[in-house]
């Protein structure tokens, strides 16, 4: 269905199954195992002891007893040495048999952590960007929600160089918006930035006070204005809608000669809720999907504007999610990754993780 990444505790989740990333015993030790083990109380240290142990890369399926989940998925990351010793190859093994094991048990949704991210070392944007590629090329990611749970955003810490553009960015966004609203509500505090100008129809000029050709209406007695639209007229205006969100998503996809599966799929959106959008001309979605459509199909500024207000949206430069996605598309850069390393760095929302 859909991929999530989140900070929580991961023993709080109520999921179908949360992976425990473990050490080859199956015995407990620190960390998420530590903490997963304490709250599942000691039955799963009995269970565990049952198993034989379980070798790096592979899984293996506890009940879960006093956690909220239904299922714990044990599996042994590997310990980081210096990339040329097949770590990434059995990271991969670990989301991949976790996920095989979550299908068979009937699973609908499940919860891993960093794998291999903290005492064992391994670089951890790079265990990040594992979890996700292998997680993302799996079958099962289109018949559960899966989540990844951070504890930190030290995962996901994007180079400080484009941190920095982004603060800039948002600095100088900030400062244009508040500004302009600052005259809307306070005529007074830009007088000394805009100079007299005389307005358009006045008696200095010659003019009556009400301007002419200025959107009015001969009055008609005994009727409001409002009465003076006909019901043909507005009927005419109805059939006259402009292109919705769902027939310019279609018409974008054709015209870029992608497929349905490959837009939906580089958006991270769940086929069904594609074809919710696809067979509703009206159909509304949230802001988050209409944004993870705008950078799938790698729109330019204007045109990620436009299919936005087909949705209702629009980009707000009081809110730093909607200027952080902006920038990136003036900037033309789309990737899910990188984007979503700065909006975790500011506590955004992701997109299409």
């Amino acid at each position: 269905m859909s991929l999530t990444v989140i900070r929580n505790d991961i023993t709080r989740l109520k999921v179908d199954a949360i992976v425990n990333a473990a050490n080859n015993s199956l015995l407990g030790g620190g960390g998420v195992d530590g903490a997963i083990h304490a709250a599942a109380g000691k039955a799963l240290l009995e269970e565990c002891k049952t198993l034989g142990g379980c070798r790096t890369g592979e899984a293996k399926i506890t009940s879960a007893y006093n956690l909220p989940s239904k299922y714990v998925i044990h599996t042994v990351g590997p310990i980081w040495r210096d990339g040329e010793h097949n770590e990434r190859a059995l990271l991969e093994s670990c989301y991949n048999n976790s996920l095989a094991l979550a299908v068979q048990f009937g699973c609908k949704s499940v919860a891993f952590p960093l794998i291999s991210g903290g005492v064992y070392g391994y670089p951890k944007s790079q265990a990040f960007k594992v979890a996700v590629d292998t997680i993302k090329k799996h079958p099962a990611v289109n018949k559960m929600a899966i989540y990844i749970v951070l504890f930190d955003a030290d995962a996901m810490r994007a180079g400080s160089a484009v941190i920095d553009d982004i603060k800039e960015y948002i600095d100088d966004v900030y400062a244009d918006s508040h500004f302009e609203q600052s005259v809307r509500l306070n005529p007074d505090f830009a007088s000394d930035f805009v100079p007299d100008i005389p307005p358009l129809c006045s008696p200095s000029m010659g003019a009556p006070l009400s301007c002419p050709n200025s959107f009015q209406s001969e009055s008609v007695p005994g009727y409001a204005q409002d009465d003076l639209f006909e019901e043909d007229d507005l009927q005419s205006r109805l059939n006259m809608l402009d292109e919705s969100f769902s027939q310019m998503l279609i018409r974008l996809i054709d015209e870029r000669h992608m497929t349905d599966p490959e837009c939906y799929k580089k958006a991270n959106v769940d086929r069904k809720l594609f074809s919710k959008i696809k067979n509703n001309p009206t159909y509304k979605p949230s802001k988050i999907t209409a944004v993870s459509f705008v950078i799938a199909l790698e729109l330019d500024i204007a045109t990620a504007r436009e299919m936005l207000a087909k949705a209702g949206y629009a980009f707000s430069h009081s809110d730093k999610f909607d200027i952080i996605v902006e920038y990136f598309i003036i900037h033309r850069v789309y990737d899910f990754f990188t984007i979503n390393e700065v909006l975790f760095e500011f506590d955004q929302q992701l997109i299409g993780a």
